[in-house]
């Protein structure tokens, strides 16, 4: 159990060393979109060739299915309430709208997280051992998260103080996150493990698509589709060696 909680910290750390650099440093728009690219293509390839691969493998295809269009049914419908609030511009370097609270940004921020964070744990229990790929996929589309968005909440008034609160309550949720994954969702049915693994899945394509994808392009330009193919074939290779 510690061990899925440290890996799940492990993994959340990455939006805590982001939140640092977008308070402390100018980093260029350009580099973040480059990583934010890089970062798709690897979460990409952990939800197919990881997650939904495996829980096909394991529960044939009805399950699985309906477990992967519920996690991008609940992600878009989260996303269009958070969006209304502004929480759409978690990934951006800008002021938040007007009348849109940062807080927004904090609360999508956990939507994002938790969810990537419970399978590290459920991997943990099925493989009796870590899941590289998920690992190194969270670890790094959190990094280009924590970074904008930190110089978006700084620059909409928050201290520094009360940003790098934040993200220490997402590092601290996400290892708990982990640790309840593994303890609780773990020991279940396997058509229920099955399911969470392709939730996972349909939830990672359905925010990587409306999120990350057009704002690393917006802010990166067309090398961020060369980037999100080298993502995936990393996740590819980090699969055929795992």
């Amino acid at each position: 159990m510690l061990q899925a909680a440290l890996w799940g910290g492990i993994a959340g750390s990455s939006l805590f060393i982001g939140a640092l650099l977008g308070i402390y440093k100018d980093i260029p728009k350009k580099i973040s979109a480059f990583v934010m690219a890089l970062g798709t293509g690897v979460l990409i390839g952990a939800a197919t060739f990881e997650l939904l691969t495996n829980a096909v493998n394991e529960g044939g295809i009805l399950f699985p299915s309906l477990g992967f269009l519920l996690g991008a049914i609940m992600f878009t419908v989260a996303e269009i309430i958070i969006t209304k609030k502004g929480g759409n511009e978690r990934k951006r370097s800008t002021m938040n709208p007007k009348n849109h609270s940062g807080m927004a940004i904090f609360i999508g921020t956990i939507i994002d997280a938790i969810p990537e964070s419970l399978i590290i744990g459920v991997s943990l229990l099925e493989n009796h051992s870590i899941s590289w790929l998920i690992v190194i996929a969270i670890f790094i589309s959190n990094f280009p998260e924590g970074l904008s968005s930190s110089i978006g909440l700084k620059n909409d008034g928050y201290s520094k103080k009360k940003i790098l609160f934040l993200w220490s309550v997402v590092l601290i949720l996400s290892a708990v996150s982990s640790l309840i994954g593994y303890a609780l969702i773990g020991p279940s049915s396997e058509i229920v493990q099955t399911m969470i693994g392709a939730f996972a899945a349909g939830g990672i394509l359905a925010m990587v698509s409306s999120t990350m994808m057009p704002e690393a392009f917006e802010e990166g330009g067309p090398m961020v589709g060369l980037l999100s193919a080298g993502g995936l074939l990393c996740s590819l290779i980090l699969t055929y060696y795992g």
